[in-house]
């Protein structure tokens, strides 16, 4: 019987996994699709090698986050409390999929094994306010990083980093030799090779990100419970290369989500800022929110490339341009010089159709903290009944 418990927990641990590779895989590498730097195939490809490199290492610190220190006493997790609140876990993230939210796998996670954890009066609270504090820091911090970046940086980085694309794959297989060999495409120049090869890294980045942070959620609960880590971070990841090369390629063709929604300058600059976030707390052993620490990223850059039309005076060229906007990301174009800070001119100001739409980065904020509620409300009622009336 337990063995077969055990093979439960382990395929929902798979399965979260699974979908943990296909929606992340298109915000690591949409950038790099999207500009034909890499196929879709080669983005699942590396997606699952840096995921696991990522798991590998600093992961192990979050899995013990999680899978021990979170709780006071790892009895109370077993297989079958595990499979309980992976299946919170999954049935959160699927309310958050359900309205169009990309919510947070890692709160979503916590807050299971949190309601577990106060079910039981096991939940070791020091260690709780500990990851919140991080939750509410990090999102601030990007915020501000990515909105200074914003208002001082873009431009000379949007020059730096902008893709022309020629007609053709940027590279491809040269079969002549012996071995097939990675070469530049028939009309890829010089700038668009230096270009593409910085898109990918910054894939491959998020990919180590992604890894460091994410294994946990799959497996944390089942390590707590005494399954092998070393077993579990190796099916997990395949369980996310499985992911990566399946389901993530429907991302991959819209680019993913709203980070890739943006200018690959843009998508580049959130991407480096937030991963690096992401790194730092993986760490430091703390379960990080990329998708909340990404979405106040892409806020803080929009905001901080509308206010470049502020005045040096401290007034404003016009009412729109105090507000947020997606078009003030993309507003200088390749190879221009960027006007100076207060000196742009009036038709540089943004419309009113490409500000962000406050309504609806309210809604995406609110569902993204909504759901690990829901994760942790659902998981607390679950545990309180069943260790009343069945355990």
């Amino acid at each position: 019987m337990v063995d077969i418990l055990l093979l439960v927990g382990i395929a929902v641990a798979l399965f979260v996994g699974f979908n943990i590779g296909g929606s992340t895989t298109g915000p690591a590498f949409g950038p790099a699709v999207g500009s034909d730097a890499i196929s879709k195939t080669g983005a699942g490809a590396l997606m699952g090698v840096f995921f696991f490199v990522g798991a590998w290492t600093i992961g192990r610190r979050v899995v013990d986050k999680l899978g021990q220190d979170l709780i006071t006493s790892t009895s109370v997790f077993t297989i079958e409390t595990s499979i309980v609140v992976l299946f919170f876990i999954g049935g959160a993230l699927f309310v958050g999929n359900y309205f169009g939210v990309p919510a947070s796998t890692s709160m979503t996670a916590v807050g299971s094994i949190a309601g577990l954890g106060v079910a039981t009066g096991e939940l070791d609270w020091e260690v709780m306010g500990e990851i919140a504090v991080w939750w509410f820091v990090a999102p601030t911090v990007g915020f501000w990083v990515s909105g200074m970046i914003g208002r001082y940086l873009y431009p000379r980085i949007n020059q730096w980093v902008a893709i022309d694309n020629s007609e053709g794959a940027l590279m491809e297989l040269d079969r002549s030799g012996a071995f097939p060999k990675p070469a530049p495409g028939p009309n890829t120049t010089r700038r668009e090779m230096v270009g593409g090869i910085v898109v990918i890294s910054i894939g491959c980045l998020m990919a180590f990100a992604s890894g460091t942070s994410n294994i946990a959620n799959a497996i944390a609960p089942l390590t707590g419970a005494g399954v092998d880590m070393n077993m579990l971070i190796l099916l997990g990841c395949v369980a996310v290369a499985v992911g990566a090369f399946t389901i993530a390629r429907r991302t991959l063709d819209t680019l993913g989500n709203d980070i890739t929604d943006l200018p690959l300058t843009a998508a580049i600059v959130v991407a480096v800022v937030s991963s690096t976030i992401v790194i730092g707390l993986s760490a430091i052993g703390i379960p990080a929110s990329f998708v909340i620490i990404a979405t106040t990223s892409i806020v803080g850059l929009g905001w901080g490339r509308a206010t470049r039309t502020a005045t040096l005076s401290g007034g404003v060229q016009g009412e729109e341009s105090a507000k947020v906007s997606v078009g003030a990301l993309a507003a200088d174009e390749p190879g221009e010089q960027p006007p100076e800070i207060g000196e742009e001119q009036p038709e540089d100001i943004p419309s009113a159709s490409d500000l962000f739409d406050p309504a609806t980065t309210g809604r995406v904020l609110v569902m993204q903290n909504v759901v690990p509620v829901l994760s942790t409300v659902g998981a607390y009622v679950a545990f309180t009944l069943l260790f009343r009336f069945v355990w």
